[in-house]
């Protein structure tokens, strides 16, 4: 038998070494483009899109479901399920439904779908997605693609606002559980993704929506796998148990940066955290005297105390060494690029000498006590941004016992008032939008100051804040919520430390487009 291999000649061999290595790379993009394996930082406690809107839930919502308005990677409003919205007059707002969109089970989208999903959130107990349809009056179906959505008052922010809430199917969700979209029997979306399991602080996979409208999506599967612990995460995507992690450990990232097979793509981040500090009650828990007694009175009503605590950290510090260089020194409570961010307003300068001179001014030369209570497993850096910024409080005579709480026991204990000075990052579309949570005097009945710990309250925002609201024309809204944001920040009602730089580490073969809010897609993985 005539061996065929050593009867071709050079050209032909050479011919067949570049088909063969092509075959090869086919394969190798074929194989990975069958699965997607991101590690998430957070933990996920539902798959129904209208229960508690963290921002875990919130990634693995949009994987199925779709809203309205959609948002691109700098946190602007895009069209969603909506091709276009219009106002008819200050309280009348039209929306066009995209054409031809399916459910996953090949049923239609129509506008019928969509007023289950707007009336739906209110009717949940205990659900956290009620403000965001507060201010909807009346939905009126015009036809299977219109709908004209009135408010109770003017208001610029529904598109904003409806691109918290996920449109479901009537027919599957209707007197829907959320055990019913856990299982996936309600979870039937318009999204890029089929639900196909959700274990429960395991993972969540999902098969390919070939169907999408948005395009067929890179990868037929997707496991987005709940991995909390940084070092964790770091050394599956290093023994390439994963192809992505989102949230790269500053401590991880230099080594990750070096390693030929991994990129890491990142950007400034929508997250800013801050400092809440008590400023309604007369005396604060764990604010003390030297002898650890309570003070006579709470020191945080005192705008000089504020400002004190404020000049004595030094931010620069916190991000280089920290958060080593993956933040931003902050003066908003929303970052740069952020609708609304007052780029006028600095970060406060470090200066110890002033914050003491300030404290003597306000009557306490000799300082005080507290405890600075945050969680240890949320943001970057967490309990390593406590101790740093109390040991930057202690220098200038403010004695200050740290705090650090795992996120489930931190959120309720906080929310309930059982803290005085305590560590929170928040990440909004709009600077409105958060100085509504935030800031704004509280008031239930309007969904005001609903994330106000320190129940901050100043006349001249909330009238700039309510006058914003009112305003639809987007960049007359803009100047009024920059102007809402100066008003507010010159009373230092919170102290900014800095926003994150969020970022991503995954194979050297798949490119990912950085999002400042901060969401993890597995269809905006492209090979490369």
């Amino acid at each position: 038998m005539t061996n065929l291999s050593r009867s071709r000649l050079p050209g032909q061999r050479h011919l067949l070494a570049i088909m063969a290595a092509g075959l090869l790379l086919w394969f190798h993009v074929a194989v990975h483009a069958a699965e997607l394996r991101i590690g998430l930082s957070a933990d996920v406690t539902t798959i129904d899109p209208h229960q508690l809107p963290s921002q875990p839930n919130l990634t693995v919502g949009y994987h199925v479901f779709d809203a309205l308005t959609h948002v691109d990677e700098k946190a602007r409003i895009i069209p969603g399920l909506a091709v276009s919205w219009r106002t008819l007059d200050p309280i009348t707002w039209e929306f066009k439904l995209r054409p031809g969109v399916k459910f996953h089970d090949g049923s239609e989208l129509t506008a019928e779908d969509v007023v289950f999903s707007l009336d739906r959130p209110p009717t949940i107990k205990g659900g956290g997605f009620g403000s965001y349809v507060a201010m909807i009056q009346s939905r009126e179906i015009v036809d299977k693609l219109t709908l004209r959505i009135r408010t109770s008052a003017p208001y610029g922010a529904l598109a904003e606002e409806l691109n918290s809430v996920m449109i479901v199917s009537k027919k599957h969700a209707a007197n829907a559980a959320a055990e019913d979209f856990d299982s996936g029997r309600a979870a039937i979306g318009t999204g890029p993704y089929k639900l196909v399991r959700f274990a429960r602080g395991d993972r969540v996979e999902y098969a390919r929506n070939d169907q999408y409208w948005g395009g067929r999506p890179a990868w037929e599967k997707v496991s987005l796998r709940i991995m909390p612990s940084d070092p964790v995460r770091t050394a599956a995507l290093l023994a390439g148990d994963l192809d992505v992690i989102e949230h790269v450990p500053p401590a991880d990232r230099a080594r990750l940066a070096k390693n030929p097979k991994l990129r890491i793509d990142q950007t400034t981040s929508w997250r800013t955290l801050f400092l809440h500090l008590d400023q309604y009650r007369a005396a604060p828990p764990n604010v003390v005297d030297g002898a650890g007694k309570p003070l006579a009175k709470n020191p945080f009503m005192d705008v000089r105390v504020r400002r004190a605590l404020s000049m004595a950290i030094n931010r620069n510090a916190i991000a280089e060494r920290v958060m080593e260089k993956l933040a931003v020194p902050a003066s908003n409570i929303v970052s740069p690029g952020v609708f609304g961010h007052n780029a006028q307003l600095k970060p406060e300068p470090y200066n110890p000498e002033g914050a003491k001179k300030l404290l003597a001014e306000a009557g306490y030369p000799n300082g005080f006590g507290i405890t600075l209570s945050g969680p240890n497993n949320r943001y970057i850096n967490d309990e390593q941004i406590l101790q740093a910024v109390a040991q930057m409080f202690t220098r200038v005579g403010i004695q200050t016992r740290v705090e650090a709480l795992p996120l489930a026991v931190y959120f309720p204990k906080a929310r309930k008032g059982e803290t005085s000075v305590s560590l929170l990052g928040w990440g909004s579309f709009a600077g409105d939008l958060a100085l509504r949570s935030l800031l704004a005097t509280v008031d239930p009945k309007r969904g005001w100051g609903s994330w106000n710990w320190g129940r901050f309250s100043n006349a001249k925002a909330d009238q700039l804040l309510t006058q914003a609201f009112a305003t639809t024309d987007p960049k007359a809204r803009e100047a009024v919520v920059r102007e809402a944001m100066a008003a507010a920040m010159a009373e230092v009602p919170v102290i900014p430390l800095h926003h994150q730089i969020v970022s991503w580490a995954m194979r050297s073969d798949i490119a990912y487009l950085p999002r400042t809010d901060e969401f993890t897609f597995a269809h905006l993985f492209k090979p490369r």
